[in-house]
């Protein structure tokens, strides 16, 4: 199946320095937000109170926010999950009261929306292991970039895709980064998970735009980078719009139907895919073309070896 019903030949390469700059001031606002709001952090990384509770009807969430706010919890994260009888809601920690007086304000501010309501024991996270998962979660983004760099220089013989390549990863999840510090959307494990998974599927798109580059080049190693590197995303953009519309339709409809708890997840994928397909074609591919991408680079020549003369 192909999206468009003729071959497309658009100049993409002739116009890379005007999205160089919107990348640039994407990239910089972006940064920019994350140092000057931060992100709103759950307790998976600061550390706090995880309670779960299921009502006899369908639980109010904005009831259940204002009696803990009433109880003295500042800006308490409540979310439907599951059914709508049952919500989960996050405290930030505070040292001036015990696990057990937590508990108890917790417990009464529950059920002073609903006598009925039944309560899951309380899960406590300390500060010190909400760190040890920002810091698992930094370095496994880092260790990925690392085997991403590794993996694409030895398939391509070149290190000028290969950084291609990890420039557009890098893109991408600083554009949810600070999308989250515009929006302050719950920032939790779900969106680390979600970031992995962007890096994974703007990869692939990268691999595939690379792949029908080598094909290029071997079919005319004398024919021009610039018009190798369009002719080879033109070749792939069908495949692209529809591999990215499909999946936009499912995400699409997580972030629309799936609550406050998936929330956070679908907005990160949602603003993953459109960054990654802007990226595979703006970023890796011409920034590989700006660093001077040759065919001898992908198809280095061969050594030939002098043979000695016979006895």
């Amino acid at each position: 199946m192909e999206f468009f019903r003729k071959a497309t030949s658009f100049p993409f390469m002739a116009t890379r320095r005007i999205w160089y700059v919107l990348s640039v001031l994407l990239v910089v606002a972006s940064i920019a937000l994350f140092f000057l709001r931060g992100l709103n952090l759950t307790v998976d990384f600061t550390g706090g109170t995880t309670v779960e509770a299921s009502y006899p009807a369908a639980a109010n969430v904005e009831r259940v926010r204002g009696a803990l706010e009433s109880a003295g919890f500042k800006d308490p994260t409540v979310q439907a999950f599951g059914s709508s009888r049952d919500i989960s809601v996050r405290l930030a920690p505070d040292p001036k009261q015990s696990i057990d007086q937590v508990r108890t304000r917790v417990e009464t501010a529950l059920k002073s929306v609903d006598a009925g309501v039944k309560i899951n024991p309380p899960e406590f996270v300390g500060a010190q292991v909400g760190g040890e998962l920002r810091n698992s979660a930094i370095l496994a983004l880092g260790l990925t970039m690392l085997l991403v760099f590794g993996y694409i220089a030895f398939r391509f013989h070149t290190w000028r895709l290969s950084l291609g390549a990890i420039l557009a990863l890098l893109h991408d999840p600083i554009l949810i980064i600070g999308w989250f510090a515009l929006s302050q959307t719950p920032f939790d494990l779900a969106v680390v998970a979600a970031l992995l998974a962007v890096v994974g599927y703007s990869l692939n798109d990268t691999i595939i735009v690379f792949d029908r580059i080598r094909e290029r080049f071997e079919t005319n190693r004398r024919l021009e980078p610039r018009l190798v590197l369009d002719q080879s995303i033109n070749q792939t953009l069908s495949r692209t719009i529809m591999t990215k519309v499909t999946t936009l339709i499912v995400v699409v409809a997580l972030l629309a139907l799936g609550g406050d708890a998936l929330r956070g997840f679908s907005e990160a994928l949602v603003i993953g895919i459109l960054a990654g397909t802007y990226s595979s074609i703006y970023i890796s591919s011409a920034a590989a073309l700006d660093f001077g991408l040759k065919a001898e680079h992908v198809f280095p020549p061969a050594r030939t070896r002098e043979v000695d003369s016979l006895p």
